[in-house]
C-alpha cells in the first residue's frame, strides 16, 4: 500500500458560509478516491480526530475533520472552544448539516476525487453522521456509538441534542452501525429498537455490538479503549467504505 499523503490545516465554508479551519489529510497518488467527513465527538477538534483522518487518508480515502467549534473563536485553543460549545449545548442541528455538506464541497473539489462521500464519527459525531445521512444526499455512514439517535438524553445531561429517529425515513444511504454492549448512551435497547427500525423501512444497513466494551472503544488514549473490538471495527469501516465509495 502506498500511504504517502499531504495533511494539514485548511480553511473552508460551512453553514451560512461561516469560516471553519479543518483537518485535511490525501493520498499523493493520483488514482481516483471517494471522501470521508470525519465528524468530531464532543470533546471536540482533538489530536485522536486527526489520527482518524490520517488514517483514511493512508487507506486511498481523501479525509477532512471540520473544527465544528470554529465559531468559538479565533486563536482560541481546541479545548476552550469545546467547554464554550458545550456549555451552549452543542452544536445545532441545522449548523451540523451545513458544516458537514460544506466538507463534503470540499472534498468533492479536490484533485482526483470521484464524487462519492462518506461520513462517519464517534459519540456525539455518530449521531451527527446518521443526522447528515438523514438530511444529505451521501453514498455511505458510520455511526459509532451515537448517543440520542433514539432517546432523548436525560433531563440532567449537558447537551441540546434530542432525539433524530424521526428522521430515519430520509437516510439517504447505506449505514454501519458499530457499538458496545456495556454502552449507556446507546443502550443496547435504543440500537436495537434503531435497528428495527431501519428494518421495517427497508433501509440497508448493518449493526455490529461488541461484548464487554462500552462508550469510546475505538479511542486509544481512554481506558475505554478495547483492542479487540477496535481492530475489528476498523476491518469493517474500510470494508464499507470499499464498497460504497469505490469509483
Amino acid at each position: 500500500m502506498d500511504d504517502a499523503m499531504w495533511a494539514g490545516t485548511v480553511t473552508i465554508a460551512g453553514h451560512a458560509r461561516g469560516e471553519l479551519e479543518a483537518y485535511l489529510a490525501r493520498p499523493l497518488g493520483n488514482a481516483p478516491r471517494g471522501g470521508v467527513v470525519v465528524i468530531h465527538h464532543m470533546p471536540g477538534y482533538d489530536p485522536g480526530t486527526k489520527e482518524f483522518v490520517r488514517t483514511f487518508a493512508a487507506h486511498g480515502y481523501a479525509a477532512i475533520a471540520p473544527n465544528l467549534y470554529s465559531r468559538e473563536g479565533a486563536g482560541v485553543s481546541p479545548d476552550d472552544q469545546a467547554a464554550a460549545a458545550r456549555a451552549k449545548g452543542g452544536v445545532p442541528d441545522e449548523q451540523l448539516v451545513g458544516d458537514v455538506a460544506g466538507a463534503a464541497a470540499h472534498l468533492n473539489a479536490l484533485e482526483h476525487a470521484n464524487g462519492r462521500i462518506g461520513v462517519i464519527g464517534h459519540c456525539s459525531g455518530g449521531r451527527h453522521a446518521f443526522l447528515a445521512a438523514c438530511v444529505l444526499d451521501l453514498d455511505a455512514a458510520v455511526d459509532c456509538y451515537g448517543a440520542f439517535v433514539v432517546n432523548d438524553p436525560p433531563e440532567d445531561y449537558p447537551t441540546g441534542a434530542r432525539s433524530i429517529r424521526s428522521k430515519a425515513p430520509n437516510l439517504s444511504c447505506p449505514l454501519l452501525g458499530l457499538f458496545g454492549e456495556d454502552d449507556r448512551f446507546p443502550a443496547p435497547d435504543e440500537v436495537a429498537a434503531l435497528d428495527e427500525a431501519l428494518t421495517e423501512l427497508g433501509k440497508e444497513h448493518e449493526f455490529h455490538t461488541y461484548p464487554g466494551a462500552g462508550h469510546a472503544f475505538f479511542a486509544v488514549e481512554r481506558p475505554a479503549f478495547r483492542p479487540a473490538a477496535a481492530k475489528d471495527g476498523w476491518e469493517k469501516i474500510f470494508a464499507f467504505f470499499g464498497r460504497h465509495l469505490a469509483a
